[in-house]
């Protein structure tokens, strides 16, 4: 690391150049190929998944994206079958048909739409389906759909429009987001270092490194599946871990500085030291998210390799760009008044005083109080993660200003929640006696509980293929309608299978939901032990101990299972959803646990590895377990406290990004972090250490020959310190955990040796 940083200093022009040149060529080439995005949740092997390819196989993907006009009348004596309101609303779907985009609308008023009028003539709909998927559909051409048909509202009529091409009409960028969480950055930087130039350089180093990243991520959308949601988390993760591995090691450099080390010397150690523990932690993200590849589901693969991308360049970034960046600005990554007391005083250790140190000891003074003040909160915080439900939210949860939003309330009103959710069911026809069998099956269907219509059998041109749509009488994302599709699939298809040569698929919304859900949770314990026990390996090999690899993984549970319980209470249960602009209640997305292990497991890493490691460095040189918890919390709180609100920063302003499942991901992670820094790491961990004493460093004589030696942070050449040596009174380390052997006076005086010595 020391040679690389060495390179980066000396030719500190050409390696921003490169980085510069990267940036460039990514944009460039993915503004040329395009974004091909894809959400595809159909896992082969399951019931939906096969009805979605015999549907393929026998209709051909049944044409383009389907989406629908919904109009309603207000006011006493309205009707959609009024004269005027018919003129109106043929005019505007002649004109929508009309459109290049646009291959064919079914109007209610033609006699096969006949059924798209409800029952109390106020609410009608027509179906408008498009020549492409919505993946290939250009924003341009939806939004001439949904002026087109705007364009016909009037006092008394109401005009909405739903369906997945439209909705992309209302997809909103995240540059609000970005901005907001960086200026927000910004200014934690400035308070923390003073410097306006140094507050610059994290900043410009997590731009450069995820604007490189989001640029390859659209590349790599031509290659593999990625969802469309994957460059935003790729640049939400981006941000806050490329701002955060910045800021440890331009405080690293910082600290050189202070000492008297000259610039160049000073970038290049804290590469050397802190740039070590970057890689290190920015290597258990990667590994944590490509965790996900063991699923084998391609909807996650892509996710899993988007976003390990962007921590690979931030990493890349922060030892490469970052120390050329810093041998630029020189001195001036110290503020105003520090080079001033440098000048004047000449190079001093930083002294770990004021709250850091005091809270160090509080804590080491009553660590039983606060640790099971960590507990509760911590608990509490858990308990709605026990009514988690998994399941994708569609337009009925948008905000309700949204046309999309506005159209799924309609229709449910019009005519029943299931109308949003359809079910399909696919099979193939091999006779006449096939064909009886399904009409048999569509009255048998009409007469079951939980359904509120069925539409005669469609067959394909082979006539060898063909569905019926069942609309249940509940939502999409309701109990009772998974419930029907559980009815269908254990009792009511295998009766009328069971009298024909019928193989019967059930498909549509809620089941294909069902059923990615339900592989999601089959597979997940095996993929959290798999990352919690990769984990749990690592530190053992970091830290030589048995106790804190144990401790780490009970943590990651506990900041998991609180941040969940958070999303639930917020998405799920509604509270303030609206107010945030998220829309209405609804279900977790089934994928965020997974992404939510991953991400959170490898950022959890962070500010173990950076308080841990000062921990162990303090214990191997005392043998004080006490002293090492105490001192090695005073040091490196205040850092991990900044990086945490920087992060949570970061994570929080994409709530204003206008994507659901983007403003999930950014309040589960802020949730996850808040927690782990203020309440884990800086509170329950020091006090669980301080309760278990030597414990924590226990490691079995025969395992510690085995175990390979690994440093994360090699600690500093004690020199560096200008020749500063403080004489460290050894304690008893046979001390009692509990046993309160230092006084206040003495705990200060340890902080103050520890700083002398160079850290």
């Amino acid at each position: 690391m020391a040679a690389l940083a060495r390179w980066c200093v000396r030719h500190r022009l050409l390696a921003v150049l490169l980085w510069l040149l990267a940036l460039g060529g990514a944009t460039t080439a993915a503004a040329v190929a395009g974004s091909a995005y894809s959400n595809d949740y159909e896992v082969p092997g399951t019931e939906s998944g096969r009805a979605t390819q015999l549907l393929d196989r026998g209709f051909h993907g049944l044409g383009g994206d389907s989406d629908t006009v919904v109009w309603h009348t207000a006011g006493p004596g309205g009707s959609v079958r009024a004269a005027d309101v018919e003129r109106t609303m043929t005019g505007a779907l002649d004109k929508i048909a009309d459109l290049h985009a646009v291959a064919s609308v079914t109007s209610p008023y033609d006699s096969q739409g006949a059924s798209q009028v409800s029952r109390d003539g106020r609410t009608a709909y027509a179906t408008v389906t498009f020549r492409e998927q919505a993946d290939d559909i250009d924003r341009a051409d939806a939004q001439r759909v949904v002026d087109t048909a705007k364009a016909a509202e009037s006092d008394g009529l109401e005009v909405e429009l739903g369906g997945t091409a439209i909705g992309l009409t209302e997809s909103k960028s995240a540059q609000v987001a970005e901005i907001v969480g960086i200026a927000v950055a910004a200014v934690v930087l400035f308070l923390a270092f003073g410097s306006l130039a140094a507050s610059a350089l994290p900043i410009a180093t997590a731009l450069v490194s995820v604007g490189t990243a989001y640029a390859g991520i659209v590349l790599l959308g031509q290659v593999m599946t990625v969802a469309d949601f994957a460059p935003m988390l790729g640049t939400l993760i981006g941000l806050g871990v490329g701002i955060d591995y910045a800021l440890f090691i331009v405080t690293r450099h910082r600290k050189g500085l202070k000492r008297g080390l000259p610039v160049a010397e000073a970038a290049e150690r804290a590469v050397a030291t802190t740039g070590r523990a970057v890689v290190f932690a920015g290597a258990t993200v990667c590994i944590a998210l490509l965790g996900m590849l063991i699923l084998r589901l391609s909807f996650l693969n892509g996710v899993a390799i988007a976003a390990s991308l962007t921590v690979v360049l931030t990493v890349a970034a922060s030892v490469t760009l970052l120390p050329a960046l810093l041998s630029w600005i020189g001195p001036r990554a110290l503020s105003r008044r520090e080079r001033r007391r440098l000048a004047e005083h000449g190079p001093a250790p930083e002294l770990p005083t004021g709250l850091a140190a005091r809270w160090a000891a509080f804590v080491e003074r009553h660590p039983k109080l606060l640790g099971a003040a960590a507990v509760l909160v911590m608990a509490v915080l858990a308990l709605p993660t026990f009514a988690l439900h998994l399941g994708t939210s569609d337009q009925g949860n948008n905000p309700a200003t949204a046309t999309t939003r506005q159209a799924y309330d309609l229709l449910a009103d019009g005519f029943g929640p299931g109308v949003n959710g359809p079910l399909t069911l696919v099979s193939e026809v091999y006779g006449a006696g096939d064909r009886n069998a399904l009409n048999d099956l569509g009255t048998t269907l009409r007469s079951t509980e939980g359904v509120a219509s069925v539409s005669p059998a469609t067959y394909a041109e082979s006539g060898r293929t063909a569905f019926l749509t069942v609309v249940p009488d509940s939502a999409p994302q309701s109990k009772e309608t998974s419930d029907l599709v559980d009815r269908l699939r254990d009792d009511v298809l295998p009766a009328a299978e069971a009298e024909s040569s019928l193989d019967v698929a059930v498909g549509g919304v809620t089941a294909s939901y069902d059923d990615f859900a339900e592989i999601i949770v089959a597979k997940l314990p095996l993929f959290v032990g798999v990352v919690i026990g990769l984990g749990c390996v690592l530190l053992l090999l970091a830290f030589r101990s048995v106790g804190i690899p144990l401790k780490a993984a009970v943590m990651n549970v506990a900041a998991v299972a609180s941040a969940f319980g958070v999303v639930v209470a917020i998405f799920q249960w509604g509270w303030g959803s609206e107010l945030l602009g998220l829309g209405a209640a609804g279900p977790i997305e089934p994928f965020l646990p997974v992404i939510m292990v991953s991400v959170l497991f490898g950022l959890s890493m962070d500010y173990q590895v950076f308080l841990v490691s000062r921990m162990y460095e303090e214990w191997l040189e005392t043998g004080d377990n006490r002293r090492a918890v105490r001192v090695g919390l005073a040091e490196t709180s205040r850092v991990i406290n900044s990086a945490a609100v920087i992060m949570i920063s970061v994570f929080l302003a994409f709530v204003l990004s206008g994507d659901r499942v983007i403003a999930m991901f950014g309040i589960a992670l802020a949730a996850a972090v808040a927690l782990d820094a203020f309440v884990l790491r800086t509170l329950l961990v020091p006090a669980l250490m301080h309760m278990l004493g030597g414990a924590n460093w226990w490691l079995p004589r025969r395992l510690d020959r085995l175990l390979p030696r690994i440093s994360i942070e090699p600690p500093e050449s004690r020199s560096d310190a200008g020749g500063v040596r403080a004489t460290i009174p050894r304690r008893r380390a046979n001390a009692a955990p509990h046993e309160d052997v230092s006084g206040p006076e003495e705990q200060e005086r340890d902080v103050r040796d520890i700083a002398g010595r160079g850290r």
